[in-house]
């Protein structure tokens, strides 16, 4: 994040992040051709054109890059006034899964401070119609994760009404830290019925994170938009209830793009709610759940010690872990998603397994999205 004394170069990242035609590749290209964000909206329109081959975009005229310029200072003042996080994809605190994704935001604003880069990561989704078989597995599968596992998971949802509320209040009392991910900008709650536990998230050392600023209008297309984001964030998505079409099967359906986990509780044949978890499962998009032992064991993460047993002071390494520190040690740096695509693993798998052998000590994490050995 930029220096408090230093909001001229905030500005300019704000307006550049808010033209959503540019993607992380774009972006990479021209501030390596340019220099800089400043540099960007100092060029010409036909400077920019000769960048991008001929392209005519509304994006490069003086005109949109000026819009985007006044609208980022009203927003600094904003983000001053309320202590809002500003996240840009080069910042080393940047969520490193969301940045290995091909459509990610290229801001992110939040309000409280929670570690997502070096812990693992949950997303639990479902309807807004929860039963009480949806909301009583996701208590259940929360708790039992709260008690189990060695280090403390994320939980991430919507704060949506039904299984994303459930989520977020599931983790609050199990003591967990939980990020709600919103289709608006942080100057306001929706629902609204949901303020107070939004509050109680940033007050128990979760997070309210969106990609939307302040002054920027609440319509549909931001919750679909939204729902990459909760994909994104995570190692693993764990779809509770769904009917057979909605929100929480295209979130699914993103983060299978992506190489994440994802899971899915079967329900009683003919339960509106259930039908698209059944159907998840029945095309093989998903893997049935229904414990979180189940869980812990797919994703290979380490578990609390039972009593009177004592955890070894260097772990034994397993199969997958010397595969990762061998092609780290021979390549000397990488990224989760190239380590994924020479292992033939899934992305999830491997940043799971990454942030196990960083807490080991075994690997090094470097802003960039970079891991090297040791």
């Amino acid at each position: 994040m930029p220096r408090p004394d230093d909001p001229t170069r905030l500005i300019y990242r704000i307006a550049f992040a808010s033209l959503r035609g540019i993607n992380y590749v774009l972006a990479g290209e021209f501030l390596k051709r340019l220099g800089s964000e400043q540099a960007f909206f100092e060029a010409s329109e036909r400077s920019l054109e000769s960048l991008t081959g001929g392209m005519r975009s509304r994006l490069l005229t003086r005109e949109c890059r000026d819009e985007a310029l006044e609208a980022a200072r009203r927003e600094v003042d904003f983000i001053a006034a309320h202590s809002v996080r500003t996240l840009y994809y080069t910042d080393e605190d940047f969520p490193r899964r969301v940045r290995d994704t091909v459509d990610g935001p290229l801001m992110l604003y939040a309000l409280g401070d929670c570690e997502l880069n070096d812990t693992p990561v949950i997303a639990v989704v479902g309807t807004r119609h929860a039963t009480s078989y949806g909301t009583g597995f996701t208590d259940r599968l929360i708790g039992a994760l709260a008690r189990k596992m060695a280090r403390k998971p994320v939980i991430v949802s919507g704060l949506a009404f039904g299984v994303d509320i459930a989520a977020h209040r599931a983790a609050l009392r199990e003591g967990l830290p939980t990020a709600a991910v919103l289709a608006h900008g942080l100057n306001t709650i929706y629902p609204s019925q949901h303020r107070t536990t939004a509050v109680e998230i940033v007050r128990s050392g979760g997070l309210l994170m969106t990609d939307y600023r302040s002054c920027d209008a609440i319509h549909k297309g931001n919750f679909l938009a939204r729902n990459r984001i909760v994909a994104g964030l995570c190692d693993c998505l764990v779809v509770v209830e769904s009917a057979a079409k909605g929100g929480a099967l295209i979130t699914a359906r993103i983060a299978d793009d992506y190489s994440r986990d994802v899971f899915a509780v079967p329900g009683r044949l003919g339960d509106r709610y259930s039908a698209g978890c059944n159907k998840l499962i029945a095309s093989s998009r998903a893997r049935l759940l229904t414990d979180a032992d189940e869980l812990v064991e797919e994703m290979g993460w380490p578990v609390k010690a039972a009593d009177g047993e004592q955890l070894e002071l260097f772990p034994e390494l397993s199969a997958e872990d010397m595969a990762i520190i061998d092609l780290l040690a021979e390549r000397g740096e990488a990224r989760a998603a190239e380590l994924a695509t020479a292992l033939g693993r899934p992305i999830g798998k491997v940043m799971a397994t990454l942030v196990d052998l960083e807490f080991k000590g075994r690997v090094t994490s470097f802003p960039g999205g970079l891991f090297r050995p040791g």
